[in-house]
Protein backbone atom coordinates (compact mmCIF):
# COMPACT_ATOMS: atom_id res chain seq x y z
CA UNK A 1 0.00 0.00 0.00
CA UNK A 2 1.51 3.41 -0.85
CA UNK A 3 1.30 6.54 1.01
CA UNK A 4 -1.14 8.43 -0.27
CA UNK A 5 -3.91 8.46 1.74
CA UNK A 6 -7.66 10.02 0.81
CA UNK A 7 -8.49 12.77 2.89
CA UNK A 8 -10.05 11.17 5.85
CA UNK A 9 -13.68 12.57 5.06
CA UNK A 10 -13.97 11.02 1.48
CA UNK A 11 -15.64 7.91 2.33
CA UNK A 12 -18.29 9.57 3.81
CA UNK A 13 -18.61 12.49 0.92
CA UNK A 14 -18.98 9.33 -1.69
CA UNK A 15 -21.99 8.25 0.48
CA UNK A 16 -23.54 11.49 0.71
CA UNK A 17 -22.97 12.83 -2.94
CA UNK A 18 -26.40 13.90 -4.81
CA UNK A 19 -28.69 12.63 -2.50
CA UNK A 20 -31.04 15.78 -1.68
CA UNK A 21 -34.10 15.46 -0.31
CA UNK A 22 -35.39 16.13 -3.51
CA UNK A 23 -34.14 13.14 -5.40
CA UNK A 24 -34.66 10.76 -2.65
CA UNK A 25 -38.68 11.34 -2.68
CA UNK A 26 -38.37 9.72 0.72
CA UNK A 27 -36.25 6.97 -0.44
CA UNK A 28 -32.65 5.79 0.82
CA UNK A 29 -31.15 6.14 -2.74
CA UNK A 30 -31.90 8.91 -5.82
CA UNK A 31 -35.52 7.58 -7.41
CA UNK A 32 -35.07 6.38 -11.18
CA UNK A 33 -37.30 8.32 -12.74
CA UNK A 34 -37.95 7.52 -16.72
CA UNK A 35 -39.42 10.06 -18.61
CA UNK A 36 -39.53 11.83 -22.39
CA UNK A 37 -42.32 14.12 -21.86
CA UNK A 38 -42.68 15.82 -18.35
CA UNK A 39 -46.43 17.84 -17.76
CA UNK A 40 -46.86 21.25 -16.91
CA UNK A 41 -50.19 21.58 -15.22
CA UNK A 42 -49.71 25.51 -15.86
CA UNK A 43 -48.77 27.59 -18.85
CA UNK A 44 -46.77 29.34 -15.57
CA UNK A 45 -44.97 26.15 -14.68
CA UNK A 46 -44.27 25.69 -18.43
CA UNK A 47 -42.58 29.50 -18.31
CA UNK A 48 -40.63 28.17 -15.29
CA UNK A 49 -39.18 25.14 -16.35
CA UNK A 50 -38.44 26.63 -19.91
CA UNK A 51 -36.48 29.58 -18.18
CA UNK A 52 -34.74 26.92 -15.64
CA UNK A 53 -34.31 24.08 -17.94
CA UNK A 54 -30.08 24.33 -18.09
CA UNK A 55 -30.29 24.38 -14.08
CA UNK A 56 -31.69 21.51 -12.91
CA UNK A 57 -35.43 22.15 -13.68
CA UNK A 58 -37.73 19.09 -14.86
CA UNK A 59 -37.72 20.53 -18.71
CA UNK A 60 -38.13 17.86 -21.29
CA UNK A 61 -36.56 14.41 -20.94
CA UNK A 62 -33.36 14.81 -23.01
CA UNK A 63 -32.31 18.06 -20.50
CA UNK A 64 -32.46 15.23 -17.62
CA UNK A 65 -34.83 13.83 -14.49
CA UNK A 66 -34.68 13.86 -11.37
CA UNK A 67 -31.74 11.14 -11.77
CA UNK A 68 -30.16 12.69 -14.26
CA UNK A 69 -29.56 15.93 -12.20
CA UNK A 70 -28.65 13.51 -8.85
CA UNK A 71 -26.20 12.21 -10.44
CA UNK A 72 -24.69 15.07 -12.26
CA UNK A 73 -24.37 17.27 -8.91
CA UNK A 74 -22.66 14.16 -7.43
CA UNK A 75 -20.34 14.41 -9.50
CA UNK A 76 -19.65 17.83 -9.85
CA UNK A 77 -19.74 18.15 -6.15
CA UNK A 78 -17.02 14.84 -6.43
CA UNK A 79 -14.35 16.96 -8.96
CA UNK A 80 -14.94 20.67 -7.59
CA UNK A 81 -17.19 21.65 -10.79
CA UNK A 82 -19.52 24.13 -11.95
CA UNK A 83 -21.64 21.33 -13.72
CA UNK A 84 -21.44 17.75 -15.07
CA UNK A 85 -22.54 16.58 -18.57
CA UNK A 86 -23.40 12.72 -19.54
CA UNK A 87 -23.03 11.02 -21.95
CA UNK A 88 -23.37 7.26 -23.55
CA UNK A 89 -20.00 6.28 -23.40
CA UNK A 90 -17.04 7.77 -22.54
CA UNK A 91 -15.56 7.94 -26.12
CA UNK A 92 -18.54 10.83 -26.74
CA UNK A 93 -17.42 12.60 -23.61
CA UNK A 94 -14.20 12.96 -24.91
CA UNK A 95 -15.07 14.00 -28.30
CA UNK A 96 -18.14 16.04 -27.54
CA UNK A 97 -15.80 17.72 -24.90
CA UNK A 98 -13.62 19.13 -27.74
CA UNK A 99 -16.18 19.66 -30.22
CA UNK A 100 -17.86 22.21 -28.34
CA UNK A 101 -14.60 24.32 -28.13
CA UNK A 102 -13.29 23.96 -31.60
CA UNK A 103 -14.59 25.37 -35.10
CA UNK A 104 -13.07 25.13 -38.84
CA UNK A 105 -9.43 26.46 -38.75
CA UNK A 106 -9.17 25.87 -35.10
CA UNK A 107 -5.92 24.04 -33.61
CA UNK A 108 -5.62 21.14 -30.70
CA UNK A 109 -2.97 19.81 -29.03
CA UNK A 110 -3.44 16.43 -28.17
CA UNK A 111 -0.67 14.27 -25.79
CA UNK A 112 0.72 11.42 -28.06
CA UNK A 113 -0.49 9.24 -24.83
CA UNK A 114 -3.98 9.27 -25.07
CA UNK A 115 -6.56 6.61 -25.59
CA UNK A 116 -6.57 4.95 -29.46
CA UNK A 117 -9.95 6.05 -30.26
CA UNK A 118 -9.23 9.91 -29.05
CA UNK A 119 -6.50 9.78 -31.64
CA UNK A 120 -8.84 8.10 -34.21
CA UNK A 121 -10.98 11.21 -33.51
CA UNK A 122 -8.23 13.80 -34.05
CA UNK A 123 -7.27 12.05 -37.56
CA UNK A 124 -10.61 10.74 -38.87
CA UNK A 125 -12.97 13.07 -37.75
CA UNK A 126 -11.61 16.33 -36.79
CA UNK A 127 -9.37 16.54 -39.52
CA UNK A 128 -12.54 16.41 -41.96
CA UNK A 129 -13.73 19.34 -40.47
CA UNK A 130 -10.58 21.68 -40.95
CA UNK A 131 -9.34 21.08 -37.49
CA UNK A 132 -5.96 20.25 -37.33
CA UNK A 133 -3.98 18.56 -34.34
CA UNK A 134 -0.30 18.37 -33.31
CA UNK A 135 0.95 15.45 -30.73
CA UNK A 136 3.25 15.80 -28.66
CA UNK A 137 4.76 13.78 -25.88
CA UNK A 138 3.36 13.25 -22.95
CA UNK A 139 6.21 14.30 -20.86
CA UNK A 140 6.99 17.54 -22.63
CA UNK A 141 6.09 19.53 -19.99
CA UNK A 142 6.25 23.41 -19.47
CA UNK A 143 7.92 22.71 -22.91
CA UNK A 144 4.05 22.26 -24.26
CA UNK A 145 4.07 26.21 -25.04
CA UNK A 146 6.59 25.92 -27.72
CA UNK A 147 3.77 23.99 -29.97
CA UNK A 148 0.60 26.62 -28.88
CA UNK A 149 -0.29 27.89 -32.06
CA UNK A 150 -2.03 31.33 -32.52
CA UNK A 151 -5.35 29.50 -33.40
CA UNK A 152 -4.86 26.99 -30.52
CA UNK A 153 -7.88 26.27 -29.16
CA UNK A 154 -7.45 22.98 -26.95
CA UNK A 155 -4.71 21.29 -24.87
CA UNK A 156 -5.85 17.93 -24.25
CA UNK A 157 -3.95 15.79 -21.74
CA UNK A 158 -4.40 11.79 -20.46
CA UNK A 159 -2.27 11.14 -17.48
CA UNK A 160 -1.19 8.75 -16.70
CA UNK A 161 -1.25 7.64 -20.56
CA UNK A 162 -3.04 4.87 -22.09
CA UNK A 163 -1.00 1.70 -21.95
CA UNK A 164 2.34 3.37 -21.26
CA UNK A 165 0.90 5.05 -17.92
CA UNK A 166 3.74 8.29 -18.04
CA UNK A 167 2.49 10.83 -15.79
CA UNK A 168 1.99 14.13 -16.57
CA UNK A 169 3.07 17.02 -14.91
CA UNK A 170 -0.25 18.33 -15.49
CA UNK A 171 0.27 21.59 -12.63
CA UNK A 172 3.65 22.60 -14.85
CA UNK A 173 1.75 22.71 -18.40
CA UNK A 174 -1.25 23.87 -17.03
CA UNK A 175 1.10 27.27 -15.69
CA UNK A 176 3.14 27.34 -18.69
CA UNK A 177 0.02 27.08 -21.36
CA UNK A 178 -1.62 30.09 -19.27
CA UNK A 179 1.04 32.58 -19.26
CA UNK A 180 0.99 31.82 -23.10
CA UNK A 181 -2.66 32.12 -23.78
CA UNK A 182 -5.24 31.95 -21.00
CA UNK A 183 -8.44 31.55 -22.73
CA UNK A 184 -7.01 27.87 -24.50
CA UNK A 185 -9.40 25.44 -22.78
CA UNK A 186 -7.34 22.27 -20.99
CA UNK A 187 -9.01 19.11 -21.22
CA UNK A 188 -7.89 16.15 -19.05
CA UNK A 189 -8.95 12.53 -19.64
CA UNK A 190 -9.02 11.60 -15.92
CA UNK A 191 -10.54 7.81 -16.24
CA UNK A 192 -7.37 6.55 -14.13
CA UNK A 193 -8.20 8.70 -11.10
CA UNK A 194 -11.65 8.01 -10.97
CA UNK A 195 -12.28 11.73 -10.37
CA UNK A 196 -11.30 10.98 -6.38
CA UNK A 197 -7.50 9.98 -6.74
CA UNK A 198 -6.34 13.05 -8.78
CA UNK A 199 -8.20 16.47 -8.86
CA UNK A 200 -7.68 18.43 -12.49
CA UNK A 201 -9.58 21.13 -11.98
CA UNK A 202 -7.97 22.17 -8.53
CA UNK A 203 -4.99 22.26 -10.84
CA UNK A 204 -6.49 24.87 -13.20
CA UNK A 205 -7.32 22.08 -15.72
CA UNK A 206 -11.12 23.48 -16.92
CA UNK A 207 -12.61 19.96 -17.84
CA UNK A 208 -12.43 16.69 -16.29
CA UNK A 209 -13.32 13.54 -18.84
CA UNK A 210 -14.17 9.98 -17.83
CA UNK A 211 -15.09 6.96 -18.78
CA UNK A 212 -17.03 6.36 -16.43
CA UNK A 213 -17.67 2.84 -17.74
CA UNK A 214 -14.88 1.80 -15.79
CA UNK A 215 -14.44 2.60 -11.87
CA UNK A 216 -17.86 4.67 -11.40
CA UNK A 217 -20.12 1.41 -12.92
CA UNK A 218 -17.09 -0.35 -11.48
CA UNK A 219 -19.04 -3.90 -12.54
CA UNK A 220 -18.07 -3.94 -16.74
CA UNK A 221 -22.04 -3.76 -17.41
CA UNK A 222 -22.97 -0.43 -18.71
CA UNK A 223 -21.09 2.40 -20.55
CA UNK A 224 -21.14 5.93 -19.82
CA UNK A 225 -19.23 9.15 -19.88
CA UNK A 226 -18.59 12.45 -18.09
CA UNK A 227 -17.22 15.57 -18.31
CA UNK A 228 -17.10 17.55 -15.11
CA UNK A 229 -16.52 21.24 -16.26
CA UNK A 230 -15.28 24.80 -13.97
CA UNK A 231 -17.45 28.07 -14.45
CA UNK A 232 -15.51 28.66 -17.23
CA UNK A 233 -16.36 26.66 -19.67
CA UNK A 234 -19.57 24.79 -18.08
CA UNK A 235 -22.24 27.09 -19.85
CA UNK A 236 -20.66 26.24 -23.27
CA UNK A 237 -20.32 22.70 -22.47
CA UNK A 238 -23.53 22.10 -21.30
CA UNK A 239 -25.50 23.40 -24.11
CA UNK A 240 -23.24 21.95 -27.21
CA UNK A 241 -23.31 18.76 -25.88
CA UNK A 242 -27.30 19.31 -25.55
CA UNK A 243 -27.41 20.62 -29.49
CA UNK A 244 -25.37 17.43 -30.54
CA UNK A 245 -28.34 14.80 -28.55
CA UNK A 246 -25.68 13.47 -25.33
CA UNK A 247 -27.47 12.31 -22.68
CA UNK A 248 -27.70 8.69 -20.82
CA UNK A 249 -30.63 7.03 -19.99
CA UNK A 250 -31.78 7.15 -16.73
CA UNK A 251 -30.87 3.55 -14.88
CA UNK A 252 -27.85 3.75 -16.36
CA UNK A 253 -27.63 7.34 -14.74
CA UNK A 254 -28.40 5.74 -11.48
CA UNK A 255 -25.65 2.76 -12.21
CA UNK A 256 -23.29 5.48 -11.98
CA UNK A 257 -24.82 7.22 -8.45
CA UNK A 258 -24.59 3.70 -7.38
CA UNK A 259 -20.69 3.38 -7.95
CA UNK A 260 -19.63 6.42 -6.50
CA UNK A 261 -21.13 4.54 -2.75
CA UNK A 262 -18.49 1.86 -2.77
CA UNK A 263 -15.49 4.00 -5.21
CA UNK A 264 -13.69 4.59 -2.24
CA UNK A 265 -13.14 1.10 -0.70
CA UNK A 266 -13.09 -0.55 -4.26
CA UNK A 267 -10.02 1.88 -5.32
CA UNK A 268 -8.46 1.45 -2.24
CA UNK A 269 -8.33 -2.52 -3.08
CA UNK A 270 -7.79 -2.23 -6.48
CA UNK A 271 -4.40 0.13 -5.22
CA UNK A 272 -3.42 -2.99 -2.86
CA UNK A 273 -3.34 -5.64 -4.86
CA UNK A 274 -1.97 -3.74 -7.88
CA UNK A 275 1.17 -2.59 -5.70
CA UNK A 276 1.02 -6.19 -4.77
CA UNK A 277 1.48 -7.92 -8.02
CA UNK A 278 3.51 -5.01 -9.70
CA UNK A 279 6.17 -5.26 -7.05
CA UNK A 280 6.37 -8.73 -7.71
CA UNK A 281 6.89 -8.39 -11.76
CA UNK A 282 9.49 -6.32 -10.58
CA UNK A 283 11.33 -9.50 -9.46
CA UNK A 284 10.96 -11.11 -12.50
CA UNK A 285 13.63 -12.09 -15.00
CA UNK A 286 11.36 -12.06 -17.97
CA UNK A 287 10.17 -8.43 -16.89
CA UNK A 288 12.47 -5.33 -18.34
CA UNK A 289 10.32 -2.51 -16.26
CA UNK A 290 7.06 -2.12 -14.42
CA UNK A 291 4.78 1.20 -15.92
CA UNK A 292 2.45 1.43 -12.17
CA UNK A 293 2.32 5.40 -11.59
CA UNK A 294 2.77 4.41 -8.13
CA UNK A 295 6.43 2.85 -8.26
CA UNK A 296 9.36 4.54 -9.29
CA UNK A 297 10.46 2.42 -12.54
CA UNK A 298 7.45 4.94 -13.89
CA UNK A 299 7.70 7.82 -15.97
CA UNK A 300 6.39 10.90 -14.14
CA UNK A 301 6.43 8.90 -10.36
CA UNK A 302 7.05 12.17 -9.21
CA UNK A 303 4.52 14.06 -10.08
CA UNK A 304 2.46 10.86 -9.25
CA UNK A 305 3.60 11.62 -5.80
CA UNK A 306 2.92 15.30 -5.69
CA UNK A 307 -0.87 15.16 -6.91
CA UNK A 308 -2.21 11.56 -6.63
CA UNK A 309 -4.05 10.32 -3.60
CA UNK A 310 -3.90 6.92 -4.33
CA UNK A 311 -3.47 4.77 -7.38
CA UNK A 312 -5.74 2.20 -9.01
CA UNK A 313 -5.55 -1.16 -10.68
CA UNK A 314 -4.14 -0.13 -14.60
CA UNK A 315 -0.99 -0.61 -15.02
CA UNK A 316 1.51 -2.15 -17.72
CA UNK A 317 4.96 -4.30 -17.68
CA UNK A 318 7.58 -4.36 -20.90
CA UNK A 319 8.76 -7.92 -21.49
CA UNK A 320 12.65 -8.42 -22.08
CA UNK A 321 11.66 -9.75 -25.39
CA UNK A 322 8.96 -9.13 -28.41
CA UNK A 323 6.71 -12.27 -27.88
CA UNK A 324 5.68 -13.87 -31.79
CA UNK A 325 2.60 -14.80 -32.54
CA UNK A 326 2.43 -18.54 -31.03
CA UNK A 327 3.96 -17.19 -28.03
CA UNK A 328 1.14 -15.07 -27.50
CA UNK A 329 -1.12 -17.62 -27.85
CA UNK A 330 0.57 -19.30 -25.35
CA UNK A 331 0.40 -16.86 -23.03
CA UNK A 332 -2.54 -15.02 -22.92
CA UNK A 333 -5.12 -17.64 -23.93
CA UNK A 334 -4.83 -19.96 -20.99
CA UNK A 335 -5.18 -17.92 -17.64
CA UNK A 336 -7.55 -18.40 -14.81
CA UNK A 337 -8.37 -15.56 -13.84
CA UNK A 338 -6.81 -12.82 -16.28
CA UNK A 339 -9.09 -12.65 -19.11
CA UNK A 340 -8.86 -10.97 -22.65
CA UNK A 341 -10.89 -7.87 -22.64
CA UNK A 342 -11.04 -4.44 -23.75
CA UNK A 343 -12.12 -2.25 -21.29
CA UNK A 344 -10.95 -1.86 -17.40
CA UNK A 345 -11.95 -0.78 -14.01
CA UNK A 346 -14.33 -3.37 -13.14
CA UNK A 347 -14.09 -5.92 -10.91
CA UNK A 348 -12.36 -8.12 -12.61
CA UNK A 349 -8.64 -8.84 -13.51
CA UNK A 350 -8.25 -8.27 -17.45
CA UNK A 351 -4.95 -8.41 -19.71
CA UNK A 352 -4.33 -7.68 -23.33
CA UNK A 353 -0.73 -7.21 -24.90
CA UNK A 354 0.67 -5.07 -27.87
CA UNK A 355 4.16 -5.05 -29.65
CA UNK A 356 6.64 -2.00 -30.14
CA UNK A 357 5.58 -1.20 -33.57
CA UNK A 358 1.83 -1.49 -32.79
CA UNK A 359 2.38 1.32 -29.97
CA UNK A 360 5.36 3.12 -32.71
CA UNK A 361 2.10 3.71 -35.41
CA UNK A 362 -0.24 5.23 -32.90
CA UNK A 363 2.63 7.52 -31.03
CA UNK A 364 4.08 9.99 -34.20
CA UNK A 365 5.33 12.38 -31.40
CA UNK A 366 6.51 9.75 -28.88
CA UNK A 367 9.97 8.27 -29.06
CA UNK A 368 9.09 4.86 -27.58
CA UNK A 369 11.62 3.07 -25.70
CA UNK A 370 11.15 -0.40 -25.26
CA UNK A 371 11.92 -3.63 -28.23
CA UNK A 372 9.72 -6.30 -26.15
CA UNK A 373 6.27 -6.61 -26.06
CA UNK A 374 4.35 -4.65 -23.65
CA UNK A 375 1.21 -5.98 -21.35
CA UNK A 376 -1.35 -4.10 -19.97
CA UNK A 377 -3.31 -5.51 -16.59
CA UNK A 378 -5.96 -4.68 -14.93
CA UNK A 379 -5.74 -5.61 -11.53
CA UNK A 380 -9.43 -6.64 -10.34
CA UNK A 381 -10.49 -7.35 -6.72
CA UNK A 382 -9.46 -10.81 -6.47
CA UNK A 383 -7.16 -12.32 -4.10
CA UNK A 384 -3.43 -10.75 -5.07
CA UNK A 385 -1.72 -13.92 -4.42
CA UNK A 386 -4.10 -15.69 -6.58
CA UNK A 387 -3.37 -12.99 -9.63
CA UNK A 388 0.49 -13.98 -8.66
CA UNK A 389 -0.08 -17.76 -8.95
CA UNK A 390 -1.87 -17.03 -12.49
CA UNK A 391 0.75 -14.41 -14.15
CA UNK A 392 3.69 -16.82 -12.93
CA UNK A 393 2.00 -19.97 -14.56
CA UNK A 394 1.99 -17.55 -17.90
CA UNK A 395 5.70 -17.24 -16.72
CA UNK A 396 5.85 -20.64 -16.59
CA UNK A 397 4.09 -21.90 -20.09
CA UNK A 398 6.34 -19.19 -22.13
CA UNK A 399 9.54 -21.11 -20.70
CA UNK A 400 7.71 -24.77 -21.68
CA UNK A 401 7.37 -23.21 -24.60
CA UNK A 402 11.03 -22.87 -25.43
CA UNK A 403 12.38 -26.47 -24.34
Amino acid sequence: MTNYKYDERTETKLIALGRKKRYLQGGVNPVIQRASSLVFDTLEAKKFASDNRANGELFYGRRGTLTHFSFQDSMAELEGGAGCALYPCGAAAVTNSILAFVASGDHILMTAGAYEPTQDFCNKVLSRMSVTTTYYDPMIGAGIVDLIQSNTKVVFLESPSSVTMEVQDVSGMVIAIRNVNPDIIIMIDNTWAAGLLFKPLTHGVDISIQAGTKYIIGHSDAMLGTAVANARSWDILRENSYLMGQMVDADTAYMGNRGLRTLGIRLNQHEFNSIKVATWLQSRPEVARVNHPALPSCKGHEFFKRDFSGSSGLFSFVLKKMLTQRELEIYLENFTYFRMAYSWGGYESLILANQPGEINAIRPAQQIDFTGTIVRIHVGLEHPDDLISDLEAGFDRLTEAHQ
